[in-house]
C-alpha cells in the first residue's frame, strides 16, 4: 500500500475551522447531542480507530481532527497516514482517544468530510491514473457544492487533479451566452481585453472549429473545446500547433478521458469529481 503523503500543501486551519465548526452547530442544534448525554457517562473514555472500508485517495484528515478536538479540546489524535495516501479496505487512517461523549457528538461531522472529500480525490485519481500515460492533466470546474469549494478543489488537487479559477473574480471565461449578449466573439474578446489587468487570464469557449480559428487570431491563451468529439478535437490540437493551451470538456468519463487525452489536448475539464463524487466509505471502529 501506498502511503507516502502528497505534496499538496495543507489548507491553513484558519480556512478549514469555520466550515467544520458550522457542520458541527448544524449537527447539535439547540440541545446538544441527547442521545450521547443520556447514555454515555461523562467520565466515559474511548479510543478508536478511522478504518477505510473501500480502495481510494485519502483527503481531509484535517477537517476530521478539527471536528473531534473542536468538541473537545481534551481529545486526542494520531494520524496513521496523510491525505493523498492510496486506501484498501482496513487501512487505518488515524486514532482518536479521548471524552467518549466528545468522540461521538464528532463521530458524524467528521465522517462526511472525510468520505465526501476522499471520494473527490478518489474520483479525481481514477481520471489521473487513467490519463497517466498522456501530458494531459484532469482539470476542476465552478460545479462545487455551496461553501465547499476551496476544500474540494483542495481535494482535486490531493487525487493528482489541477484546478481552473476558483470563482467568477480571480480569470475570465468567455462562454456562448456572453458572446452572444456581446454581438460577436471578437467584441466579447476585445471587451474582455480592455477591462483586466496583466495578471488575469482569459480563456475562451469555443463549439467549432470555425470560431477555434478566430481565437487564435485573436491570440487567446486558453480555449476551451467544448463538447467536440475525437477527430474534431485532433484537428483543433493540429491547427492550434502549441499557439494556445487547449481544455476538452463535456460528459468526460474514466472511460473516454484516455482517448480525449491522446488527441494532445493540455486540459480535461470534469465537473462530476466535484459536484457529483460518491463518498468513500470510511469508519469509526472500536
Amino acid at each position: 500500500m501506498d502511503i507516502r503523503p502528497t505534496c499538496v500543501p495543507p489548507l491553513p486551519q484558519a480556512m478549514l475551522e469555520p466550515l467544520v465548526r458550522a457542520a458541527l452547530l448544524e449537527d447539535l442544534g439547540r440541545a446538544g447531542d441527547i442521545t450521547s448525554n443520556a447514555v454515555v457517562p461523562p467520565d466515559a473514555r474511548s479510543r478508536l480507530t478511522l478504518v477505510a472500508r473501500q480502495p481510494g485517495v485519502l483527503a481531509g484528515l484535517d477537517l476530521a481532527r478539527l471536528a473531534f478536538t473542536l468538541c473537545d479540546p481534551a481529545t486526542a489524535w494520531q494520524s496513521l497516514l496523510a491525505d493523498g495516501a492510496r486506501l484498501v479496505p482496513g487501512s487505518a487512517i488515524a486514532q482518536i482517544e479521548g471524552p467518549a461523549r466528545a468522540i461521538l457528538m464528532a463521530e458524524r461531522t467528521a465522517l462526511n468530510f472525510l468520505g465526501h472529500l476522499s471520494g473527490v480525490a478518489s474520483a479525481t485519481a481514477r481520471i489521473a491514473d487513467a490519463i497517466a500515460h498522456t501530458p494531459a492533466r484532469v482539470t476542476c470546474t465552478r460545479k462545487t457544492l455551496p461553501g465547499l469549494r476551496a476544500v474540494q478543489k483542495y481535494a482535486v488537487r490531493v487525487g493528482g487533479g489541477s484546478n481552473h479559477r476558483f470563482g467568477l473574480d480571480d480569470a475570465m471565461l468567455i462562454k456562448d451566452n456572453h458572446i452572444a449578449i456581446a454581438g460577436s466573439l471578437r467584441t466579447a474578446v476585445e471587451r474582455a481585453r480592455a477591462a483586466i489587468g496583466h495578471m488575469v487570464q482569459i480563456e475562451l469557449e469555443v463549439d467549432t472549429l470555425a470560431q477555434l480559428r478566430e481565437a487564435l487570431e485573436l491570440k487567446v491563451p486558453i480555449v476551451l473545446l467544448d463538447n467536440m468529439d475525437l477527430p474534431t478535437l485532433r484537428e483543433a490540437v493540429r491547427l492550434t500547433a502549441g499557439r494556445a493551451v487547449l481544455e476538452a470538456s463535456g460528459r468526460v468519463t474514466v472511460e473516454s478521458a484516455p482517448g480525449i487525452a491522446e488527441t494532445g489536448v493540455d486540459q480535461i475539464a470534469v465537473g462530476w469529481i466535484t459536484h457529483s463524487a460518491a463518498v468513500l466509505d470510511i469508519g469509526l471502529d472500536a
